[in-house]
């Protein structure tokens, strides 16, 4: 329903232009708004006025009016004060209420209809009688773009996306959980991932400004048809795991950027563990010194290029090699052999991911 503060501005505004006094109350006689304390007498009325047949009565000087939900006493509408036309306003206060009350309801049943949509809780003939009946379109380019900040339970990022981009009524913001803001946006027939990775630029920008701190984005692969939504979704939920176990250093990840992170990430745990003892036996390749570490992956960063590892490290060619061979003879793996330098490197990531697993659970 629609929240007090949205009543309250509604009837301060109308006042400031009709100097009509002003007072919501519940189908109780319980005193929901109000512009003046001088409206505390109307409860009795107001009562008395929900039992009679009368869309709107004068009582004691005060115009009294009734509001419905769909055929239901919702509010009592009670204008006064020395306005002229006091009737005419109070009849337009209460047309615009019922309007706002269908207005959020709609909103309300279309956030319902999307994160039962993202869940997967809806049947494929239900997903297009509902979207019929709410008026969202079925057939447009669309993608899940998902929104996480260092403090999870942080509900104002709900609240600013949706003040900054909640006016475009094409595209959905909601939340599932405590700990994301969810954005389906509806794209244009032009739109690449470059105007995606745009957007989710600007809202990072905008929630910094706001003060949220350490905003980070996934996204998932764009798709035409309402009913593939929830793929989408689940493909921004991985990319945002992913995102947090091998791209650290990004504030933004998408779907199709995972690269070989994403198999990884589906492999079972007690498969890795299998892994990491059958190449390396009983030793983890993140065990190794911080010097021995940061050369390989500076190898690894110029492509198993020994001239221009050994220049970026700053040290002679043959301090280099001698390095690889240690290594070698500890791991039997040869970093300057393409296949051995691959297992290696996927043995770092899988560790990663144990690691991180590890820590989720704990």
């Amino acid at each position: 329903m629609i929240s007090n503060q949205i009543l309250q501005g509604t009837i301060d505004g109308i006042k400031a232009i009709s100097r009509v006094e002003l007072c919501v109350l519940d189908s109780d006689g319980k005193e929901v708004v109000s512009t003046t304390a001088s409206m505390a007498d109307v409860s009795k009325p107001a009562k008395e006025f929900v039992m009679s047949p009368a869309d709107s009565q004068e009582i004691q000087g005060y115009q009294y009016f009734k509001i419905y939900d769909e055929q239901q006493i919702e509010y009592i509408l009670v204008a006064g004060g020395t306005g002229e036309d006091v009737y005419m306003v109070g009849k337009m206060v209460a047309f615009q209420i019922q309007n706002l009350m269908v207005a959020y309801k709609e909103r309300f049943d279309k956030d319902n209809f999307i994160k039962n949509l993202l869940l997967d809780n809806l049947l494929l003939v239900d997903i297009f009688s509902r979207a019929k009946k709410l008026h969202v379109t079925t057939d447009v380019k669309r993608v899940v773009m998902i929104v996480e900040t260092s403090d999870k339970k942080d509900s104002n990022a709900l609240e600013i996306i949706r003040t900054y981009y909640g006016s475009n009524s094409k595209d959905f913001i909601t939340a599932v959980d405590e700990s994301n803001v969810i954005i389906v946006r509806e794209l244009d027939e032009g739109d690449s991932s470059r105007e995606i990775e745009k957007t989710a630029r600007n809202i990072i920008g905008i929630l910094e400004r706001e003060g949220i701190k350490g905003p980070h984005i996934s996204y998932g692969t764009t798709v035409g048809e309402i009913k593939d939504v929830s793929r989408s979704y689940k493909e921004a939920k991985m990319a945002m795991d992913v995102g947090k176990i091998f791209f650290s250093d990004r504030d933004i990840v998408a779907y199709s950027e995972l690269g070989i992170g994403r198999l990884i990430y589906q492999l079972p745990i007690p498969l890795c563990k299998m892994f990491i003892k059958e190449i390396f036996g009983g030793k983890s390749p993140d065990d190794f010194d911080e010097e021995t570490l940061i050369t390989i992956m500076k190898f690894f960063e110029n492509s198993l290029n020994v001239s221009e590892t050994s220049r970026q490290l700053f040290i002679h060619r043959n301090t280099l090699v001698y390095r690889l061979d240690k290594l070698q003879k500890s791991t039997g793996l040869d970093l300057r052999v393409f296949e051995d330098a691959i297992t290696f490197k996927i043995a770092l990531m899988v560790v990663k991911y144990m690691k991180y697993m590890e820590s989720v659970e704990y």
